[in-house]
């Protein structure tokens, strides 16, 4: 393997993403979140990255985190090299009747739906729908690999302008033998009283956030249940641990087996999240990127879940 004053040919754009996060917050936890993957991974890409250089890149002791000499010397290495990224990607950006919209599986029909109502505007629209995770959306779209992301929650990035398009009710799921099974609209506080069934934090972010602050706005306490393993369903794991509760986005809900279980909403609301498009600020917005903002608020769900 060939080194150049301690540099490997083996270094990987996602590492120098994965060392900015966290030489930026200087804590793995919140850099963690930032990149939405689990500290364990960004801990293994910079150790990884710190062995390719030869050299340490962190201090680390139980309660602070610094950089180092070196450390402090790539920053601006990494910046560089992330931004060319995004320039020789912005170099096949699409002719102004081309378009690509992202979003997880949750939003194909709102996705479909809103670009068959485009194209009967502009019948010259070449408009794909590209499937990405919620941090690979934001990306593409900073990079110019997408012109429009559709996202629940928000994000909060320079650069970037947020659209909100509606505001997404949580659906609250319980086992039928939960004592609130009965309750048509039971209330955070009513909640607090039992564990919450989720998976990790570090693989499910957002929900945890819209929960664990409704909770703290509200002075309560919230109690987990055993997280759900990625292989689970939030459905069955209920159906094992009948003492607890767990949440829901309605897409989800609406394709979830009902057998066993119940559906409900909060009371007072206050578990909801809104759902967003985002776009490069930067970049001149197009009439087809406009009408297809426009389009995808149209989609909002009108069903209510009692």
């Amino acid at each position: 393997m060939s080194r150049t004053h301690g540099w490997s040919t083996r270094v990987e754009l996602r590492q120098l993403k994965y060392f900015l996060a966290v030489a930026e917050e200087l804590n793995f936890s919140r850099a963690a979140e930032r990149c939405y993957v689990s500290q364990s991974a960004i801990s293994l890409q910079i150790a990884k990255l710190e062995r390719e250089m030869g050299e340490a890149l962190f201090e680390r002791s139980s309660r602070t985190v610094r950089l180092t000499v070196v450390g402090a010397q790539l920053v601006s290495i990494a910046r560089h090299m992330v931004e060319l990224e995004h320039t020789a990607l912005a170099l096949t950006a699409r002719r102004q009747n081309q378009l690509r919209l992202t979003a997880n599986m949750t939003f194909a029909a709102n996705a479909i739906a809103a670009i068959v109502q485009v194209r009967e505007h502009h019948p010259e629209a070449e408009i794909d729908f590209v499937l990405k995770r919620f941090a690979e959306q934001i990306e593409a779209v900073t990079s110019g690999d997408c012109q429009v992301a559709l996202i629940r929650g928000s994000v909060e990035r320079s650069g970037l302008h947020v659209t909100e398009l509606w505001t997404e009710d949580l659906v609250i799921a319980l086992a039928e033998g939960h004592p609130l099974a009965g309750v048509e609209h039971p209330n955070l506080g009513q909640l607090a009283e039992y564990p919450l069934l989720l998976p990790k934090r570090s693989e499910q972010i957002l929900l945890h956030r819209v929960v664990e602050g409704a909770m703290k706005r509200s002075g309560l306490r919230l109690a987990f249940g055993p997280p759900i393993a990625l292989d689970h369903t939030a459905s069955a794991e209920l159906l094992n641990h009948p003492e607890c509760w767990s949440i829901l986005y309605a897409s989800t809900a609406e394709s979830t087996p009902k057998t066993g279980l119940v559906f409900r909403t909060e009371a007072q609301h206050r578990l909801q999240l809104p759902v967003s498009a985002v776009v490069d600020a930067s970049v001149p917005v197009t009439a087809i990127q406009r009408d297809l903002v426009a389009a995808l608020a149209d989609t909002a769900p009108t069903d209510v879940w009692t």
